[in-house]
């Protein structure tokens, strides 16, 4: 009999992704497992290095991308997920990779921006910065309002000077990414994996709120879909507040954040705390697991390190939505994993590998 993760009905009830099935104790599949597709969710998806993370994430996106009325949108900081706009087996992955993503100044509130640059607001070109960024959508407008202000031309001449650096980045437009170019049923990838931590930030952060403020003007219809791969590099900057946002207040207005990362002691405790589904393939690092402890409700009645999963692919999933623990196996994805790291025997001939 089949599970759906995140709702406490049937498969019938409502859209659902494949994600796996069972893992049996004799380590044979069981039964299909199902991720919830119908309603917002925070997905919590955590591993070491090579055990799967991305290939799952990867998975959940197939699953999104063949679901009608969502709008799955992933962040991809490695270029891992270009592969999901490749020929599938099976059901076609609807899927839209961009490669230079540009979102608008005004997607960064003030207080962003200073961060952004590394400024202080309470210093001379921190507050030039703040000034400028609280009335202009231009990068270069807010280097005029910065010119023409009544400060010390030193100031001037400092935030001048960083705003400068962030148009390099090529990464501001006022007609930058928009919730409505986001919100088609198709994965959108966009790539930032050319991109420095700020700028690769500034995309998520304008990314997130871009969702976010459509659902709840209603600008949009279908339900977003926010995954993240390398998630603490994103919750370890100006993104944060964004994905906050998300986490506290999304289910309703109906926005969904989908993290994966291998260091869950990096994510904020609100991260692990306010999902509503966690993925575990194995960790071993001692401030991973107990982050995961940390926040382990008490349904679970044994130590989630005593769970953990031994080989790639397989996972312990804690669902809060009903209260229960399941030991699985995450499927085969349909599209090819760009995830897997080179090996130096691939570039070289067999021969050449012998010592």
């Amino acid at each position: 009999m089949s599970f759906v993760l995140g709702r406490d009905t049937d498969l019938e009830d409502g859209p659902a992704g494949h994600l796996g099935s069972y893992r049996a104790l004799d380590g044979s599949d069981g039964a299909p497992l199902y991720l919830d597709l119908d309603g917002p969710h925070a997905v919590l998806v955590v591993g070491k290095r090579g055990y799967g993370k991305s290939y799952t994430l990867g998975v959940v996106a197939e699953a999104l991308a063949r679901s009608v009325g969502l709008a799955p949108v992933i962040v991809d900081p490695m270029g891992a997920f270009r592969s999901l706009a490749d020929p599938a087996d099976g059901e076609p992955v609807p899927a839209e990779v961009l490669d230079d993503p540009t979102v608008s100044p005004s997607a960064l509130d003030p207080r962003s921006w200073c961060e952004l640059l590394g400024l202080e607001p309470e210093s001379g070109p921190g507050g030039l910065v703040w000034q400028a960024a609280g009335t202009e959508s231009a990068v270069a407008k807010m280097c005029d309002a910065v010119d023409a202000a009544d400060a010390p031309k030193a100031d001037r001449r400092a935030a001048i000077n960083h705003l400068t650096l962030a148009e390099s980045w090529g990464i501001f437009d006022p007609d930058g990414l928009s919730a409505a170019e986001l919100a088609g049923p198709e994965v959108t990838v966009v790539d930032v994996a050319g991109l420095d931590a700020a700028p690769m930030n500034a995309v998520c952060r304008g990314i997130a709120e871009a969702l976010y403020r459509a659902r709840v003007t209603d600008r949009i219809d279908r339900l977003p879909w926010l995954l993240l791969d390398e998630a603490h590099a994103f919750f370890d900057g100006i993104a944060e507040p964004a994905l906050r946002t998300i986490l506290t207040r999304g289910r309703a207005p109906g926005v969904t954040l989908v993290a994966a990362t291998q260091r869950p002691s990096a994510v904020p405790p609100v991260g692990v705390s306010q999902s509503d589904v966690l993925v575990s393939h194995r960790l071993t690092a001692g401030a991973d697991l107990e982050a995961l402890e940390s926040a382990q409700p008490t349904y679970v009645d044994a130590s989630l390190s005593d769970r953990m999963p031994e080989r790639p692919g397989e996972v312990v999933v804690v669902d809060d939505a009903t209260e229960t623990v399941h030991a699985a196996r995450i499927r085969a994805r349909d599209t090819p994993h760009g995830g897997d790291s080179p090996q130096a025997s691939d570039f070289v001939a067999p021969h050449e590998t012998e010592v």
